[in-house]
């Protein structure tokens, strides 16, 4: 047996950056995340764009299968949960309430003008 093969270490998965359904027009949904979530553009290219806020990044693709969007979600960790809830809730979008859920944790959700669930909860530090 080659010694070798026992000192490599695996590759490290490091970070997700998920395809986001944006809705038919991405003009619009590129205006959304930024005006109103806070997100900045990384990228725009063709019917595509990537944005980002913190450590958070998103590849927008803009479509028009709501069903996709009505069940695509993401859960994503935060620091300052309350501020954040509080900045949402101005948005276009459906913000649902601050709250402990059965499973302990919390969070709020919101459906996005796409039809995306977004949940966001307090990170752990």
């Amino acid at each position: 047996m080659d010694i070798e093969m026992h000192s490599i270490v695996p590759p490290a998965l490091l970070s997700v950056t998920p395809l986001v359904p944006a809705g038919p027009d991405l003009v619009e949904a590129i205006r959304f995340y930024t005006d109103e979530l806070g997100f900045a553009i990384v990228w725009e290219g063709g019917e595509m764009a990537g944005v980002r806020r913190g450590r958070v990044e998103f590849n927008l693709v803009q479509n028009s299968n709501r069903e996709w969007a009505a069940n695509a979600s993401a859960s994503i960790g935060v620091d300052g949960l309350d501020a954040l809830h509080e900045e949402y809730r101005k948005s276009s979008a459906q913000v649902g309430p601050l709250e402990v859920k059965s499973w302990g944790r919390r969070e709020f959700h919101m459906i996005l003008p796409s039809g995306v669930c977004l949940q966001f909860f307090e990170a752990a530090a």
